[in-house]
């Protein structure tokens, strides 16, 4: 199906935002606080995913089985003031959100952080470059599932077909291509390989518009 581009969906970690790392270092921290050390068995339990879903994972791990819900808050306290402190745009990404803007092709940012961690980076990144944003809570389930995205097509009135989103996860590229969108994953932590409707790429640097909008215009 040949279609024009109608919305750029981003995700928020690691993609627009150089955080990934600092939610990792968060939960390093965490996890030794509950004398546990990850290791890359680990990730694909904590990149991409809720903090609901994170807290869950070292608690099952921790020898003395600490309350998910206490584990979470305390997770994203940690995050959010590592976010504030030290959120930095990755290289291309300003330019980009430019780019679709300067085009009049709405944004959206799909997250699976928390509301408080999202609003922080909007602050950062500036508003006024998305349409919509999606936090984690927001829907009934967030990544790996499509919900996320879903919800940010039907604001912003979309088919997945005619949208791209930008993913840095495995656990992120699995909800945006369940949501029947095409893919451009920047990876960052964790490799990820290409497929069909999915292109991978090494950097936001290497990202434009007439790419995203031969995505879209493609079989």
């Amino acid at each position: 199906m040949h279609t024009e581009l109608q919305a750029v969906l981003f995700d928020m970690d690691g993609t627009l935002v150089d955080t990934e790392r600092l939610w990792l270092r968060t939960v390093e921290e965490e996890a030794l606080g509950l004398g546990l050390a990850l290791t890359d068995a680990d990730l694909s339990f904590v990149l991409g995913r809720a903090v609901e879903d994170c807290a869950a994972h070292l608690a099952s791990r921790a020898p003395d089985r600490p309350e998910t819900a206490r584990l979470g808050e305390s997770l994203e306290r940690r995050f959010t003031d590592l976010v504030r402190r030290q959120v930095v745009p990755l290289p291309g990404a300003v330019e980009l959100l430019a780019a679709a803007h300067a085009a009049g092709v709405p944004t959206a940012l799909v997250s699976a952080s928390p509301r408080p961690v999202v609003d922080t980076v909007l602050d950062a990144l500036g508003r006024h470059w998305f349409t919509v944003s999606v936090a984690a809570g927001e829907t009934p389930r967030t990544k790996p599932f499509p919900d996320p995205y879903r919800a940010a097509l039907t604001t912003l009135g979309t088919a997945p077909a005619s949208c791209v989103a930008v993913e840095d996860t495995p656990t992120g590229v699995a909800s945006a291509e369940a949501a029947g969108c095409r893919v451009v994953a920047v990876p960052s932590l964790t490799a990820i390989t290409p497929a069909p409707r999915r292109t991978v790429v090494r950097s936001l640097l290497d990202v434009d518009l007439a790419l995203l909008r031969r995505l879209t215009a493609g079989p």
